[in-house]
């Protein structure tokens, strides 16, 4: 046996340069969306609030988001979070939100992957049934309920922040697709929501359509956020955005109810359901009287991975009346990572090629 070749075998332990720097995560997928996790190496961030966190990091560690992101450690569709302080004494933890255009408010797979997380990882006393998180997203305080049978996980529900819709049946045109009617509602962000029964579209919701979904998704989006001027929150200014295109078609099983398909950010396609676009999804069905307490219904992404959604309750919220959402699904790790971050890399803050 070569000499080179046995210490590969026996030399395995790694010494890193005292110049980079280190970030570990845990990577996880909910429904097949990937979440990177970081658990240390990340600067302190500053601040009293998550928002407050959201607007330090943006301002001064924009590179590392990108750098844990983008290529050569992401992708163009990597999907990440920060854990941070909670808002206040009552909370768990706070999360921050990192995609490939920038922070999200609200990211329903990140908190059933963080959930899932906080028992495998033991982060609180676990036991058998519900296991109970407040977690703080930047849209608001999050409840989540990890359920334990027999030592192991079996599944996450959450309970949203109030879910609103804005406008049923808007218009707006689009070059190249003409007239599009859309819903614009909020289930933790703003989403269009565009059926394709209710519009002529020449593509369909499977992976086959994956350039048109982006091309079209953003399409519609940028028409949108140029159009429609009632993307609004009624309490929170940094809320006031269109976060994305949600899809809606057809299942693909007989079992589920309908299909979902989110074009977010900049052309980032979910691979699961969408936590906050189902949450949407609740207050648009319940304003059309198509689900009622205690209804469930099922939806399925792109991947055919399920979220279940329901509706706990209702409240007056703003100028708006809002559901109180539920949202089930499961979610895996499937990796940790200790990154570095050599100074001396031309290309240590990442790039991305679609």
């Amino acid at each position: 046996m070569s000499k080179t070749y046995q210490n590969i075998l026996h030399k395995t332990e790694f010494i890193p340069n005292k110049d980079w720097l280190q970030i570990k995560t845990i990577d996880m997928h909910t429904g097949g969306e990937p979440l990177r996790i970081i658990v240390s190496g990340f600067p302190e961030l500053i601040g009293n609030s998550v928002l407050e966190y959201r607007r330090y990091c943006k301002d001064n560690y924009d590179y590392l988001r990108t750098t844990l992101m983008f290529e050569p450690r992401g992708h163009a569709d990597m999907y990440g979070c920060v854990l941070v302080p909670p808002n206040d004494d009552e909370g768990d933890f706070g999360v921050i939100f990192l995609h490939n255009e920038g922070y999200s408010t609200m990211c329903g797979h990140a908190i059933i992957a963080l959930s899932t997380l906080a028992i495998e990882m033991n982060w609180i006393e676990v036991k058998e049934g519900d296991n109970i998180l407040k977690i703080d997203a930047p849209c608001g305080r999050i409840s989540s309920f990890t359920n334990v049978q027999n030592g192991k996980v079996t599944g996450v529900r959450f309970h949203c922040v109030p879910s609103f819709v804005v406008g049923l049946d808007r218009t707006i045109e689009v070059k190249g697709l003409g007239s599009v009617s859309y819903d614009l509602a909020y289930g933790g962000a703003f989403y269009a929501y565009v059926d394709l029964n209710k519009n002529n579209f020449d593509f369909d919701l499977s992976a086959n359509s994956y350039r048109s979904i982006i091309s079209k998704g953003m399409d519609i989006k940028n028409a949108v956020m140029e159009q429609d001027k009632a993307i609004l929150h009624p309490f929170e200014n940094d809320l006031s955005f269109l976060y994305g295109t949600i899809f809606i078609g057809n299942s693909t099983n007989k079992e589920n109810d309908s299909r979902n398909v989110c074009v977010f950010a900049e052309g980032e396609v979910d691979r699961c359901p969408t936590g906050s676009g189902v949450s949407g999804r609740m207050a648009i069905h319940k304003a059309r009287k198509e689900i009622n307490f205690g209804k469930k219904m099922s939806i399925e992404s792109i991947t055919d991975s399920v979220f279940i959604g329901s509706i706990i309750s209702e409240e007056d919220y703003g100028p708006f009346t809002a559901v109180v959402p539920q949202i089930e699904g499961s979610a895996y790790i499937t990796g940790m990572h200790t990154f570095i971050i050599d100074p001396n890399d031309p290309m240590k803050n990442g790039f991305i090629l679609r």
